[in-house]
C-alpha cells in the first residue's frame, strides 16, 4: 500500500547480539515436511475474502476444503512492508516500514535490541539482521523468492534512491515492497540475491522436480494478480477476483508438482486487512495470546493509519499431504508465528519476534493427515455392468459415498472411484442451488467437496460414456 499519516517513533530497549534463538526451543513430533511454498497475497480482511458470497470461491470455498483452514490468522502492522519484513525476519514494524519505505533507505542506527529486534528507523537492515533465506542457506538448504513482473533478478535501486516501483505501470506491476529479501543486506551485498531472488516465470522450470525445486520457496503476484489494486493498470478487474484467478493458475502447479506430492507445504496468505483508504473492512486488531504480536521498540502504533497493534485478521488456507482435507484449527497465529513454523521444520533458530516465548506455530492442530499415499488406494472395478435406460447399477462408480460434517460451517461431501468417470454435484437447499462440474474424477481416487449450505441435498452424477450411476444424499 501506499498511504501517509503522522506517526509518533520510539527507540528504546536493551542491547543484545542479533542472533536467532538456541534450537533447543525448537517443536518436536512434527511431520517430515521439507518443500515449504508460501503465496501471499494483499489487502483484503478475513470477513470479505471467506464470506459465503466472497468473491474468491476457489481460496474460500475449493482450497479450504482440500486442506487445512486457519482462520484466526493475522497480519502484525499496516501498511505492507512491515508484514514482508516479519515473515521473512521476525522484525517488527518502524515508520519507514510502515509507510512502505518510499525511499529504500539504510536503517540506522541498526544496532541489536532486546528479542532479536534491530533499533532505528529505515528499510534496509544491515548484515546483522538475518533471515529465513540466510538460515536455510547456512544449514544447507535451498531457498527462493518468486516475484511476478520483477524482469532482472534480485531487482531493487541503489541504497538511498527513491522506490519506483510504488504504483503499477503498463507492463511492470512488480512491487518491491512485496519482495522482503532485498531490504536485507545479509541477501543483496552476496551472490545469495542474484540465485534466489528470481522472476515468477522461473518457478515452473524449477518445479520438474524434487531435487530442482527449493526448500523454502516464497511467492509474490504482481500488484493486480494479489489483489492489491482493484482495478489494474491494464484494465483487467483486480481485487479477489484477480487474486483467485492467479491461484487457479498457480495453486494446481505447485501441488502438482513431485517436491509437494513427496514433502511439501503451500500456504496462501494476505499479508494484511484493509486500512484506509482501502476498500474493503479497515481492521488493525493483532493475534490474541498464547500468540505473541509486540508493537516492537521502533513504533508506537503498529496500526499506521488507523490506530491498533496489529494488520487486522486475514485468515488463511494450508495444503499438504500431512494435512487432512476439511481440517480447521481455532488456535491463532500470524507472520511471525509462520516464520517459526518454517524454521520448526528444518531445524532452525528462531529469528526476532519468531523466537518469543510461548509464540505460536502450526502443530498438530493442522497437521492432521499421514502423509503421502504409499501406492494406489485399491479399488477393483471390474466389468461395467449394463445399464438400464442409461442408468448403472449403484456401487458401478462410486464406491463410497459420505456426509463429514463440521461444527459451525458447511459439510464436505466425499466420493470414492471405482472407475475413470465424469462428475457433476448439485446440491440444493430450498430454492437455492450450486453446481460443480462436470469434472473428471480418476480411477481409485477420493475426492472432498465443500457444500455449499448447511442443509440440504446434494444430487449426484456419476457418468461413464452415455451411462451414468446416480445417488442423492440428504445433508
Amino acid at each position: 500500500m501506499r498511504r501517509a499519516w503522522r506517526l509518533g517513533l520510539g527507540v528504546v530497549g536493551a542491547v543484545c547480539a542479533l542472533t536467532a534463538a538456541p534450537a533447543a526451543s525448537l517443536a518436536a513430533g512434527l511431520p517430515p515436511i521439507r518443500h515449504v511454498f508460501v503465496i501471499v497475497l494483499e489487502n483484503k480482511a478475513y470477513s470479505d475474502t471467506f464470506a459465503n458470497t466472497s468473491a474468491a470461491p476457489y481460496l474460500s470455498q475449493t482450497l479450504v476444503a482440500q486442506g487445512g483452514f486457519i482462520p484466526n490468522y493475522w497480519g502484525i502492522g499496516h501498511e505492507s512492508l512491515d508484514n514482508y519484513i516479519a515473515l521473512a525476519s521476525g522484525q517488527a514494524p518502524n515508520g519507514v516500514t510502515q509507510a512502505d519505505a518510499p525511499l529504500y533507505s539504510e536503517m540506522v542506527p541498526g544496532t541489536p535490541g532486546a528479542d532479536g529486534q534491530a533499533m532505528g528507523q529505515g528499510s534496509v537492515y544491515p548484515t546483522s539482521v538475518k533471515t529465513i533465506a540466510d538460515q536455510l542457506l547456512g544449514a544447507g538448504r535451498t531457498w527462493k523468492g518468486y516475484m511476478e513482473d520483477m524482469g532482472t533478478t534480485c531487482r531493487h535501486p541503489a541504497v538511498g534512491s527513491p522506490d519506483n516501483t510504488q504504483s503499477a505501470r503498463q507492463g511492470d506491476q512488480y512491487a518491491m515492497r512485496h519482495n522482503p529479501f532485498v531490504y536485507f543486506h545479509s541477501i543483496i551485498d552476496g551472490p545469495a540475491c542474484i540465485a534466489g531472488d528470481v522472476p515468477l516465470d522461473r518457478l515452473p522450470g524449477d518445479l520438474g522436480s524434487a531435487a530442482s525445486t527449493p526448500n523454502f520457496a516464497f511467492v509474490t503476484p504482481n500488484l493486480c494478480n494479489d489483489g492489491h489494486d482493484r482495478t489494474c493498470v491494464d484494465g483487467r478487474q483486480g481485487g479477489l477476483p484477480a487474486a483467485d484467478a492467479f491461484l487457479r493458475q498457480w495453486v494446481p502447479r505447485i501441488t502438482g508438482s513431485p517436491a509437494f506430492k513427496q514433502d511439501g507445504l503451500l500456504l496462501v496468505i494476505f499479508d494484511e486487512a484493509p486500512a484506509p483508504p482501502d476498500s474493503g473492512t479497515s481492521d488493525a486488531s493483532a493475534c490474541p495470546a498464547p500468540c505473541q504480536s509486540p508493537a516492537g521498540p521502533n513504533t508506537v502504533n503498529p496500526g499506521g493509519p488507523i490506530a491498533g497493534p496489529g494488520g487486522g485478521l486475514v485468515g488463511a488456507v494450508a495444503l499438504s499431504p500431512y494435512i487432512r482435507p476439511g481440517t480447521i484449527t481455532a488456535r491463532p497465529y500470524n507472520h511471525y508465528s509462520l516464520l517459526r513454523s518454517v524454521e520448526d521444520l528444518f531445524g532452525l533458530g528462531h529469528l526476532g519476534y519468531a523466537g518469543l516465548a510461548g509464540q505460536t506455530a502450526f502443530g498438530s492442530d493442522l497437521y492432521t493427515g499421514t502423509g503421502p499415499a504409499v501406492g494406489p488406494t485399491p479399488c477393483s472395478a471390474g466389468s461395467l455392468p449394463v445399464a438400464r435406460r442409461g442408468v448403472l447399477p449403484r456401487g458401478s462408480v462410486l464406491f463410497r459415498v459420505r456426509v463429514i460434517r463440521r461444527r459451525g460451517w458447511a459439510p464436505l461431501l466425499e466420493l470414492r472411484f471405482r472407475r475413470a468417470a465424469s462428475l457433476t454435484v448439485t446440491s440444493r437447499s430450498g430454492r437455492r442451488s450450486l453446481r460443480v462440474g462436470p469434472r473428471r474424477a480418476r480411477a481409485c481416487a477420493t475426492y472432498r467437496f465443500g457444500l455449499r449450505f448447511r442443509h440440504g441435498t446434494a444430487s449426484i452424477r456419476a457418468g461413464v460414456g452415455r451411462a451414468s450411476e446416480r445417488r442423492t444424499v440428504r445433508f
